[in-house]
Parts: structure tokens; C-alpha cells; sequence
């Protein structure tokens, strides 16, 4: 729930080579009891000894660091805003001081009554605690009457005297309510109940037997082999794809925020603790920096950022499964931030040169700094690396529906060019779009309405999709007066310029839909009508912005002018610069 704030941790045991960065699990994480110390070591971020060996001994096992950042970057940082969004979070004036902010600094007049039933000890018996967070913990509980009577059940516990602020209060409510609303995937903790009484909330879900994604790796000797690592990665790609549907993004995904329901090697593994998540839409971004660092986006860090942080996260999970070694890594939080804004995560270092080049692909395109450019959860489980994996169904992206879009409001010179790239797209690249356009449930003429996009999402939608407002944007696409779409204008649609650049063959693809456009669409263009093609503003100098667009030969577009074309560019996304530029030119 909501922020945690950190603490000074002691430095873990180091065995020769393999320096460990330790620090407290995350506040709402639960297993089956509570953490002990580990043999196995959490590999470095270089099999290569390491100079270091001057930690303390006695330590506890390795784990991600703390939600909060408490050490701030050197101006201009991200880290110059969380103080102030600690202050207004749980009222902390002196976040770096207080590991959690303490009853007396509750702000008079707050109400902490939830609504939830009253009957807790009721139905309930209490066990042991078997977790503990900075808002609390989780203790296994036994069912004494009712529908789980005599069932096992884990219960989160929220002390009320912790909620300080009214923004912790709506943690605790959203959780409840995403919890709610989300219940029935596989891959996703069940949820119960909740409760309350004068003290605390008690929140009843599913009892995880299994121990922590985190506990495997590091039982395994800190790395998965291949077709093993495709399984966890297909089940946690299972389980964000479906929230992100909904709206939601989880916003703390890490390996100990995955449990397995028990000890069996084939368990399922399930997603716990949205004490951090929340509803977006999308085309819109959140602004809170909250997560862990390890794990943390880089646009998180800037402060403007959706589903797509998930996918950053999911990203360092696959490479820590395949490799045994944090992608970013520094021993402070404000290094570790230094390196997810600005280092390269290496593959050359054993054992990647061993591993398939599908893998590394796969990682790498979830490792892109540019959020445009990174694979939704729904492209991940259609990347080579794991179609062919037992199990796997691609689910519906809400991506296509972006795209889709801004496909209908582009000029029909941009739809051409868009077209024309989808013509180049290979069969591995076109498996993801063919799923989609299935999922939208074309006739029997092989043609979707956009009323299909609408029907399509309500198959699939749950209780979240009104509260993150996900339905209410899908209804205006599904409103939007357009011809019906065959598969082949479907691909022009729904191709992602974006994400086509972060491919190794980009340019062979834009050459080759250049080519394309040249023999199919191209045709002799008035500077003035290309900006109001583009929508440019009549006070941008569009004659020398838009020079190098048109090949002066024969007034048609050039090759710069197709691609930038491509992105549909405006007087919006023209750098200032450039408009500054070009005045003075």
C-alpha cells in the first residue's frame, strides 16, 4: 500500500566474486514464513570477480531495494520530487529519518472507516505471521464458517494508525478494489474478502504455499535455463496483459512479488500486492515515482508514464531468470538510477553469447529506454522467443486500438504510407496483428467494424475497465465513422512505427516501403498542402520546415519526408529547435 520509506540496511556477506546487494522486501509481499538467510548468493552483474569484499558478515539474504529513493540525484533528478510526495502521502516531513510515518502524525479529521464487514474474528481465526511489510504484514488464517470454512486463507493486515495521510487511505481503498474487480485470472492472486474493525483492515486472499519467484532463482544457483525461463515469462505475460486491458498497471513488479500456489516445480505462479497499482487509460500517463529500483522505468523517473513501466520491469526479470545478474546495477538507489536513465544492459558477458538470439531479443526489446519502442505484454507472448511455448495464447492489446486510432485521423497520404510499410512486414512480424485481428471477430468476409473493437473489449473486460475509464476510450474508437477494414488495411493500421525502428532491419523496411510508396502513392505535393495534411499551425515557417520533405526534382516526397511522414508529424512534434532553426535560416 501507497510508499515505503527506506532505511540504512547492512551490507550483505559477499562470497568471492559474486558481491550481493541486500536490502528489505517490498511492504506488501507475503510467502509462506518469514524470509530466511539464504546460501545461495544473488550473482553480481558481472561473472567476473570483483575487487570488493569489504562487506559486513552476517547479513541478511539478498532482495530488492526499498520502494522509496531516499538518496537524491544531483540537480535536475527525479529524486528531487519524492520528498514532497512522501510529505503529501503520509506526511512525513523527514522521509530519510522514518522508516514509516507514525501515529501521531495522523492528520485530524481523516476518516478510516471503509465500509468493509465488521466480522472478521467472526469468520476467521488468526495463524502466524508469515510476512511483514512497512504497512504491515500478512499472517495465514483459517476459515471457521462460510464458504471457505476450514480452508487455509493468507491476511494482509493494515494497521489504520499507519494510514497518516487521505492519499494512504485510497491506497488501501484501490487495492481493494483493483483486487476486487481483477479476481479470476489464473496467473493472479485470488482474492476473498475484506474487512476492518477500530485497528485495522484485513484483507483475506489466497494462501501461496509456494515461496517467491525470487526464493527459485536463487535455489537454482540465480539463473533459469531457457525453456524453463519461458514458462515463468509466459505466466507473468499472461497476467499483466490481462490488467493492462483493464486499465490497470501494477507499477511493482519484481520477483518477489511473483508466489507459487505450492512446491511443486510445475505450481502456477501468481501476481501479489497492488498496494502500488492503479487505473490508467490510454492516452494518459501518471506521474507518482514509486516502484523499486531495481526495477524501475526510466520514464517512471521522469514522471510520465503508463503500462509500459510494467513492461521495463518484466524486462529486468527475464534478464536476471536467464542470466543470474541485475541489468542495472550500482550500490546506491541514486546509481542505480544513473544507470537505468543511461547504461546499456550488456550481453556480451557469459552466459549470453550462449543463449538463443531469439532471448536476447526478446530482453532487449523490453529493455528500450524509449517506452514507444517497447513490446506490450500481448506482442511479448507473440515474439519467436515464446509463441511456440506450450500454453501460450496471445490475449487482445489495447495497443491496436490506439494505433488504430491514429490511423483514422491521420491524411489518407499518411494512411498510403503506412500501408505500404505493413507491406513489408515479414511472417513472424504479421503472427501478432493476425492474432489481433482474430481476436476482434472479423465476419465472414474477413472484415471488422469498428463496432468490433467495442464488442471485442466487453468479452474480455471486468469491473476495472469502468474504473480506469479504458471502456469510456474504447467507446469513442468504436464511435469514429470509418469503412470497414480487411486484414491488409488492419496491418497499415495497426503497425507501430515506433516499435518497427527499434528492429535491426528498420531501414531495410522503410527502404523497402519507400520503394512501395513511389510506385503506389507518391505523387507531385504543394508544400502548403502537406502542412495541412500534417495539421502544422499557420504561424510555424513551414516553407523551411518542410523543405527537405519534398525532393525539389519532380515536387514529390522524398525518403526523409516519407519517414517522417510515418510519424505523423505536426507543428506539436516538430523540436522547437528545429522551427527555431529555421527561422533564422
Amino acid at each position: 500500500m501507497g510508499i515505503c520509506h527506506g532505511k540504512n540496511t547492512p551490507q550483505p556477506q559477499t562470497v568471492p566474486g559474486d558481491p550481493v546487494v541486500s536490502s528489505t522486501t517490498g511492504p506488501s509481499s507475503y510467502s509462506e514464513t518469514t524470509k530466511p538467510s539464504s546460501n545461495f548468493p544473488f550473482l553480481s552483474p558481472s561473472p567476473l570477480p570483483s575487487a570488493f569484499n569489504s562487506s559486513p558478515a552476517n547479513s541478511s539474504r539478498s532482495s530488492t531495494p526499498l520502494r522509496i529513493f531516499k538518496r537524491p540525484f544531483p540537480p535536475p533528478s527525479p529524486a528531487k520530487h519524492i520528498k514532497a510526495l512522501l510529505v503529501r502521502r503520509h506526511g512525513s516531513v523527514k522521509p530519510n529519518e522514518a522508516s514509516i510515518p507514525e501515529g501521531e502524525e495522523c492528520e485530524v479529521g481523516l476518516d478510516k472507516n471503509f465500509g468493509f464487514s465488521k466480522q472478521f474474528f467472526t469468520k476467521y481465526e488468526l495463524g502466524e505471521e508469515v510476512g511483514r511489510g512497512h504497512f504491515g504484514y500478512t499472517s495465514s488464517a483459517k476459515a471457521k464458517k462460510g464458504e471457505l470454512k476450514g480452508q487455509e486463507v493468507a491476511v494482509k493486515v493494515i494497521p489504520k494508525s499507519k494510514m497518516t495521510t487521505a492519499i494512504a487511505i485510497e491506497d488501501v481503498r484501490r487495492e481493494v478494489k483493483i483486487l476486487r474487480a481483477l479476481t479470476g485470472h489464473k496467473n493472479l492472486v485470488q482474492f476473498y474478502d475484506a474487512y476492518e474493525d477500530d485497528d485495522n483492515v484485513y484483507m483475506v486472499m489466497e494462501l501461496c504455499k509456494g515461496g517467491e519467484l525470487l526464493d527459485r532463482i536463487l535455489s537454482r544457483g540465480g539463473k533459469y535455463l531457457e525453456e524453463d525461463a519461458k514458462v515463468v515469462m509466459v505466466q507473468i505475460l499472461s497476467v499483466v496483459a490481462y490488467c493492462h486491458l483493464q486499465g490497470v498497471v501494477h507499477r511493482d513488479l519484481k520477483p518477489e512479488n511473483f508466489l507459487f500456489n505450492t512446491t511443486d516445480v510445475k505450481s502456477p505462479l501468481k501476481v501479489i500486492d497492488f498496494g502500488l497499482s492503479d487505473y490508467v487509460k490510454p492516452d494518459d500517463r501518471l506521474n507518482d515515482i514509486v516502484g523499486s529500483a531495481y526495477y524501475v522505468a526510466p520514464e517512471v523517473l521522469h514522471r510520465a508514464y503508463g503500462t509500459e513501466a510494467d513492461m521495463w520491469s518484466i524486462g529486468v526479470i527475464a534478464y536476471i531468470l536467464l542470466c543470474g545478474s541485475r541489468p542495472f546495477w550500482a550500490r546506491t538507489e541514486s546509481g542505480i538510477f544513473r544507470a537505468v536513465l543511461k547504461a546499456d544492459p550488456s550481453f556480451e558477458e557469459a552466459p549470453w553469447p550462449s543463449l538463443s538470439t531469439e532471448a536476447k531479443d526478446f530482453v532487449r526489446r523490453l529493455l528500450n529506454k524509449d517506452y514507444r519502442k517497447r513490446m506490450t505484454a500481448a506482442q511479448a507472448l507473440s515474439h519467436p522467443w515464446l509463441h511456440d511455448s506450450q500454453g501460450v495464447k496471445v490475449p487482445l492489446d489495447i495497443l491496436v486500438y490506439k494505433l488504430a486510432r491514429a490511423y483514422i485521423c491521420s491524411s489518407s497520404l499518411r494512411r498510403t504510407g503506412l500501408g505500404a510499410l505493413a507491406k513489408t512486414l515479414t511472417i513472424p512480424q504479421l503472427f501478432y496483428l493476425r492474432e489481433q485481428f482474430a481476436l476482434l471477430g472479423p465476419n465472414k468476409n474477413g472484415y471488422i467494424s469498428m463496432q468490433n473493437f467495442k464488442t471485442a473489449l466487453l468479452k474480455n473486460s471486468t469491473d476495472a475497465i469502468r474504473d480506469s475509464r479504458v471502456l469510456d476510450y474504447v467507446n469513442m474508437v468504436s464511435s469514429l465513422q470509418y469503412k470497414k477494414l480487411d486484414f491488409e488495411e488492419f496491418c497499415a493500421a495497426t503497425v507501430s512505427v515506433h516499435q518497427m525502428e527499434s528492429l535491426e532491419t528498420w531501414e531495410q523496411h522503410a527502404r523497402r516501403a519507400y520503394e512501395i510508396f513511389e510506385k503506389d502513392g507518391n505523387r507531385p505535393i504543394v508544400i502548403e498542402e502537406l502542412a495541412s495534411e500534417l495539421g502544422l499551425s499557420p504561424s510555424v515557417p513551414i516553407h523551411v520546415v518542410l523543405q527537405d520533405w519534398i525532393r525539389h526534382s519532380d515536387g514529390k516526397l522524398s525518403f526523409l519526408g516519407f519517414v517522417r511522414l510515418l510519424h505523423g508529424m505536426s507543428s506539436r512534434s516538430i523540436p522547437k529547435a528545429d522551427i527555431k532553426t529555421s527561422i533564422t535560416v
